[in-house]
Parts: C-alpha cells; sequence; structure tokens
C-alpha cells in the first residue's frame, strides 16, 4: 500500500514539471479553484521560469509513459482542463526512444514461449515505431509472410500500476473540494483512464478489437484493417500484417504516388462515419500516424489500443442533436438532453433550450462548409457547467474522433465539410432507424423485451438504478484515505514540502 508521503511526492515531482511549462495556470486562475490548492499551485511554480504560452503536451511527455497516457485521455475532455489544453494534448503521439532489441528479443521469446527462430525467419533490429507503451518490429515469418510484432516494454505494466494509484489518490482529494470538482468526477475520470491502461496492457484485446473492427467494415472496400495473426499473438505480444503504404502525413509522396487527395478526405470521413454510426464500435486515435493510404487508394489504420463503442439509443439522439442544432428546432434537442438523463431534471428545460440557441444560432447562417463539428461541440460542452451535467466519457470520446477525423480531412482537402460528405450516409442510416417499418420492428422488440425484463425493472426503480439504454455503469472506485487540506498541520506539512520540491526539483527532474 502506497502511503500519502509517497503520493505527495510523486505529485510534487510531476507537478514542478507542469508549473516549467506553464501547464498550472489556467487552474490557478480559475475561480472555480479552492483557495487552499490554488496556494499549493503557487508553491509548485516556485522560482521556476514559466513560459507565456502554456505546452501541455511537452509537459506530459517530460513526466514519462504513464503521464503520456494520461494526457491523451484528457485530450478527450475539454470540459474538465479546458478547449486549449485539450488541443494541445491530441498532438501526442506516443513517441519515445526504443528499447534496445536484446531486451526485446528477450521480452518476444518470454511472450510467446518458444524461440524466435521457430517462428520469425528474420526481425529488424531498428524498431518502426516506439510509444509509451510498446515497441513495434518489422519481421518475416517463418512461411514468408511480412509482418509487424508490437511488443510491450518491459515492467511497463509496474509503471503504469505505480502512477495511476497516485491519480487515483490525487483525484479523491480533490473531489472532496465539491462544487465544479465534483461535478467534473475526477475519479471516475481516472477510473475510466485505469480501463483503458489495462486494455492497452493486454494486446489480445487489441488484436480482438482490430479482429471486430475488420468484421464490421467489410462493406467498406476501401477501408483496410491489417489481419492478425494469432498463432504468434499472446498476452505482451501482437503479430499482425505488415501495411506497405504512404503515411496521410506525408502529401508530397501521396502526390507522387497519383493520389487524389479530396477523395481520400471522403474515403475516411465515410468510413468513421460507417464505424461511429452504423456500428456503434469506432477506432478512437484516427490520427495521421495511425493513417496509411495503399498503392491502389484504399486507406488502412493500425494501432487498435484505443477503441470506442455507443449504444443504438445514444446514437440516435447524437444524431437528433446535430440535426436539430443545425434546422434550429433547439426545443427538441433540450428535450433529447433531457430524455438522455443529459440534464438534471431540477432544471427548467425551455431555459436549456435558450442555452442551445445560443450555441446554434451562431453557425445557421454560415455556408454549410464553414460549420465546424468542433466548434459547435465545443460550444455544448460550454454550456454544461450552468446546467450541471454529468459528463457522457462514451460521447468525449467520440467528439474526440469527430474532432480528430475532421482535421485529418481538412489536411488533405481544406475544402471539404463533414456535413456534405456525411450526409447521404447519415439521412441513410436515420430513414432506416427511424422509418416506419423500423419503428414499428424496435416497438415490437423492446415491448417483447420488456415483459421478459419487469420484474428486474421494477427492482431497478426501487433502487433508483438508470434505466437501460443510458451509459454503460462507471468503473468501481477504489477505497481512497482522504486528508484534509486546509488549516492546520496538515496543509502547513503539504506546503513545507511543497517549498522543498520548488527548491531542489532542478536537480531531482534532472
Amino acid at each position: 500500500m502506497t502511503t500519502t508521503a509517497t503520493h505527495l511526492w510523486r505529485l510534487l515531482r510531476w507537478g514542478r514539471t507542469l508549473a516549467r511549462h506553464g501547464a498550472l495556470g489556467g487552474i490557478e486562475r480559475d475561480a472555480n479553484t479552492p483557495p487552499q490548492l490554488r496556494r499549493v499551485l503557487r508553491l509548485a511554480r516556485l522560482g521556476a521560469s514559466v513560459p507565456v504560452v502554456p505546452t501541455y503536451a511537452e509537459a506530459f511527455e517530460a513526466i514519462g509513459p504513464a503521464a503520456i497516457k494520461l494526457g491523451q485521455a484528457l485530450a478527450t475532455r475539454p470540459d474538465l482542463v479546458g478547449a486549449e489544453a485539450a488541443r494541445d494534448l491530441m498532438r501526442l503521439q506516443d513517441a519515445l526512444p526504443p528499447a534496445p532489441f536484446p531486451t526485446m528479443r528477450s521480452a518476444i521469446e518470454k511472450g510467446l514461449e518458444r524461440p524466435i527462430d521457430h517462428l520469425f525467419a528474420s526481425i529488424d533490429e531498428q524498431a518502426v515505431g516506439a510509444a509509451s507503451i510498446a515497441q513495434v518490429h518489422r519481421a518475416v515469418t517463418s512461411d514468408g509472410r511480412q509482418v509487424a510484432i508490437k511488443v510491450l516494454r518491459p515492467d511497463i505494466e509496474d509503471v503504469l500500476s505505480r502512477a495511476i494509484e497516485t491519480y487515483e489518490w490525487a483525484a479523491a482529494q480533490i473531489e472532496q473540494f465539491g462544487g465544479e470538482f465534483a461535478r467534473l468526477r475526477p475519479r471516475q475520470v481516472i477510473a475510466t483512464f485505469r480501463q483503458w491502461s489495462l486494455r492497452e496492457l493486454d494486446l489480445r484485446r487489441e488484436a480482438a478489437s482490430a479482429s471486430e473492427l475488420a468484421q464490421n467494415m467489410e462493406a467498406i472496400p476501401d477501408f483496410v484493417v491489417p489481419k492478425i495473426d494469432w498463432t504468434r499473438t499472446s498476452r505482451r505480444i501482437l503479430t499482425l500484417e505488415w501495411i506497405d503504404g504512404i503515411k496521410l502525413t506525408d502529401r508530397d509522396a501521396l502526390a507522387a504516388a497519383g493520389h487524389d487527395p479530396k477523395l481520400l478526405a471522403a474515403k475516411l470521413v465515410l468510413a468513421f462515419l460507417r464505424q461511429a454510426i452504423a456500428d456503434g464500435f469506432f477506432h478512437a486515435d484516427m490520427h495521421q500516424g495511425n493513417l496509411f493510404v495503399l498503392p491502389d487508394g484504399r486507406i488502412a489504420v493500425i494501432d487498435f489500443g484505443i477503441m470506442g463503442r455507443i449504444d443504438r439509443r445514444a446514437r440516435l439522439w447524437l444524431a437528433e442533436i446535430l440535426h436539430g442544432l443545425i434546422t434550429g428546432n433547439y426545443q427538441r434537442v433540450a428535450e433529447i438532453h433531457f430524455e438522455a438523463g443529459y440534464v438534471p431534471l431540477h432544471h427548467n428545460l425551455a431555459e436549456f433550450a435558450t442555452a442551445l440557441r445560443a450555441v446554434g444560432e451562431p453557425i445557421r447562417g454560415l455556408p454549410v462548409k464553414e460549420i465546424s463539428i468542433g466548434q459547435m461541440l465545443d460550444g455544448l460542452f460550454a454550456i454544461t457547467r450552468d446546467f450541471d451535467m454529468p459528463t457522457q466519457p462514451h460521447l468525449l470520446l467520440l467528439q474526440k474522433t469527430m474532432v480528430m477525423v475532421e482535421g485529418v480531412a481538412q489536411a488533405l482537402d481544406p475544402d471539404i465539410n463533414m456535413w456534405e460528405t456525411a450526409g447521404p450516409f447519415v439521412r441513410e442510416w436515420l430513414r432506416d432507424e427511424l422509418g416506419p417499418e423500423a419503428a414499428l420492428a424496435t416497438q415490437l422488440r423492446e415491448g417483447v423485451a420488456l415483459l421478459r425484463r419487469l420484474p428486474d425493472l421494477i427492482r431497478r426503480i426501487e433502487h433508483s438504478h438508470p434505466l437501460p439504454g443510458a451509459a454503460p455503469p462507471p468503473p468501481p472506485l477504489p477505497e481512497i484515505q482522504i486528508i484534509r487540506i486546509g488549516g492546520g498541520w496538515r496543509y502547513f506539512a503539504v506546503a513545507i514540502v511543497a517549498a522543498a520540491a520548488g527548491a531542489t526539483a532542478m536537480t531531482l527532474l534532472s
């Protein structure tokens, strides 16, 4: 069991690094930050040379692998860290120096429980990519196939476990301040982050995600998911088909190969819409470094560590919300928010509709090509505080991915618009899902299902359990010992340690 002193010391070292990159300024200036916490933040930056423009991504990279993964998770939470920080954190590409090949060779043999020579004809010792969790080597199997081998870094489980334990401890302390901190549910943020991290530490689950995505995308021939080599895959090793293509970041190479950037952008958008809207299971890390163009013009995706899932009811709600904002039907948008449980019932529906109008009206007079999904969703998040809206992690991950895909598509084709490209697909899907035949089938199916679960439903109502169809239940929260930071010796001790850390941090962090 990690002691309180250990948690504090880790946080102060990390806080010092964040302060040196200007990453704590927003919290310190926020009117919702309690005075006690604001004083600790001032001590954390004592003597540091703070830049005018914060460099959030660089700060998390400087702290280490666990912080990089946390930064990627926080990039999906503009409501929590602010729009500016979220945009900067999206630059985290997870690139680190690779571990020496002899170390990784041993890890491969241990992970597959067989000598490398029995499985592979050759393996390139130079890694083609190295991230905080794992690194990738190109190889040829014993039967002559070109593959990529993803190998977890040695001891990465312990590194992440120690850091996450301190994140959980810190989140529990912060949540005790109440108010805005309680509404943003920092403990739930870290619990979700733990789930993501544990998922990435079992490469069999990543392989399963790739397999599921490939099956879902069989009807989209322009989108390729590499095949998994299950005989050479284990918890710590993932072997999959080698993708020999041009990265979407290399515009010159794409042009030289004769690819049409406008067509590629449209293919990418439609592939994402198929995943997110039709299937409800989507690749949630579709940045340019994970996307390749094959010689025949198809788009291939790699790295399936972060995947998103959203149920049908939530997808229908989201589609109606976006459509309502564009058409100006703010009353219906407000009703959906209340029906979905996104807004507590003690708020006034008409007032919420007015707040939504403030988001929707500025974009209604614009040409369609000038409407940005990212900007519109940022506007939606801006009103969550006023209406005590609990965060919805599954929708935030979708929002982050939508913004990411829109950015990649616009880099290929500056004139592309997500609405125009998505229009035919979305209209057809909504017609299939909300048309008379679909509505009748849904009512019959839901009616039969309701009768079957009626006894359980009564018990749920009695215990104030959320209705089926809402967001999935949150991960369990660990028991955390709470310390009270305020007047008295506890706060004085924290201040002394913080000051000491500020005076010695340059030596300790070098």
